[in-house]
């Protein structure tokens, strides 16, 4: 099929802002339908994820929870085992060189400030199921929590219809350290872990990925008295394709079908450059979306999304910097180059071997990415995400000295007459 296709230089300024725009999602009706799945897990617990997970997912459970099983016991074939073995390792070892330092500083002579790394104590993870399962998840998610040192680490991922949880997932969850499995996805998923019920524990902050009605419930419950925070709005999967002259059709169109396959609701741009040949990718996309199994909802997602023409690479990159693509993709003779124009993405993959793929499974980076233009604003997961700073200071009495009639001065101009007693009291201590 052809994507609907737009000239860049042709466009006025609303028009380009027109093109930014993902696939509209209905908000006021998906928070009005959210809500009260919220208030009905703050108020009944388990009985009502029991309801929700019975009405939407068709799964009637004897129990929420269950505890991660010896990773031994778990079976997977060999290669499956090895291959997110490697996945492991490689999340693993980037996200552990993303460890923080120990910051120290003297600020003037007898006043030392410093900061310190703890990790958030209780933090959920959320790895949706439903149309496809996704063990990817539980390590993005799950490494950097297992690094960062948090104490509890609950997963929540949507059961089979016979109520067991994929072993693959329980792999991933026992390669990470997870202990707990909560068997139950979507707005009440998110809030069972926001209040805690009888079975679920509650959590500090909400982690991971979802569709729309996991999105919203992450926003609405982080402004609510359930006292979370959440990583980001992660909603539908995005990727924009740059690509010039020397791009191989045939791969430009395996990294825009790779996302559209996600679901009906993801959206996919090519932005191509004066060259590429756009006649052999149309021929690419018709024999490849042909042969998906996930054929339809890529079809769908094809539908609302779009072709670019620009003239040259500064004009590809400054539409990709309105976008802001939660994949961006750059296949140009020399993607190197434009890396430092890279404004606003959430991971950028350089040259015709990184297919988008890697990042998503087992180059090391991190798939738990900004959506829908929240990459101008927020970054994807890291090991940040899993710890909270804190600063400390620590004054000599030639610290304050020397400080402290500073201090005197700001706070009477600000009128706190007891913040100057608490420094005043002091000094006079001092002469």
């Amino acid at each position: 099929m052809q994507l609907s296709r737009y000239t860049y230089s042709k466009l006025n300024d609303a028009e380009k802002s027109a093109l930014c725009k993902r696939p509209k999602i209905d908000f006021a009706s998906v928070f009005s339908t959210v809500q009260p799945i919220i208030d009905a897990v703050q108020k009944d617990g388990d009985k009502a994820v029991h309801h929700y997970n019975e009405q939407f997912d068709g799964v009637s459970l004897d129990s929420l929870v269950m505890d991660v099983p010896p990773i031994a016991s778990i079976k997977l074939k060999p290669e499956v085992k090895k291959a997110f073995d490697v996945a492991y390792a490689n999340i693993k070892r980037f996200h552990e060189a993303q460890r923080p330092l120990r910051l120290e500083v003297e600020t003037m002579p007898g006043v030392i400030c410093a900061r310190e790394i703890r990790p958030i104590e209780r933090v959920g993870l959320y790895v949706p199921g439903g149309t496809a399962v996704l063990p990817s998840s539980t390590l993005m998610l799950g490494v950097p929590a297992q690094i960062a040192g948090c104490k509890d680490v609950i997963v929540a991922t949507p059961p089979a219809k016979d109520g067991s949880v994929p072993a693959e997932v329980l792999y991933c969850a026992a390669l990470c350290g997870v202990s707990t499995i909560v068997k139950a996805g979507g707005a009440q998923a998110i809030a069972a872990l926001a209040f805690g019920t009888k079975s679920v524990p509650k959590v500090d902050k909400i982690l991971g990925p979802g569709n729309q009605y996991v999105t919203a419930a992450k926003l609405l419950l982080q402004n609510s008295d359930a006292m979370i925070s959440i990583d980001m709005p992660a909603g539908p999967s995005e990727v924009l394709v740059i690509a010039d002259s020397t791009a191989r059709p045939s791969f430009v169109a395996a990294d825009l079908l790779s996302q559209a396959e996600h679901g009906s609701d993801s959206q996919v741009i090519l932005v191509a450059i004066k060259g590429f040949d756009l006649a052999e990718l149309d021929k690419q996309l018709a024999s490849q979306l042909a042969a998906l199994p996930r054929k339809e909802f890529a079809t769908n997602a094809l539908k609302k999304s779009h072709i670019i023409h620009v003239e040259t690479e500064a004009e590809a990159i400054e539409f990709s910097n309105l976008y802001a693509p939660e994949h961006l993709i750059i296949q140009t003779e020399n993607p190197d180059r434009l890396v430092s124009l890279v404004e606003k993405a959430g991971s950028v993959f350089l040259g015709p071997w990184t297919p988008e793929s890697l990042g998503d499974y087992a180059s090391g980076t991190n798939h738990t990415l900004p959506t829908y233009g929240y990459a101008r604003m927020y970054s994807g997961v890291s090991l940040l995400s899993f710890v909270n700073f804190i600063t400390f200071q620590k004054a000599n009495r030639e610290g304050l000295k020397k400080l402290g009639p500073y201090v005197e001065i700001m706070a009477q101009t600000e009128g706190l007459q007891a913040h100057k007693n608490a420094v005043s009291i002091r000094l006079k201590e001092i002469k």
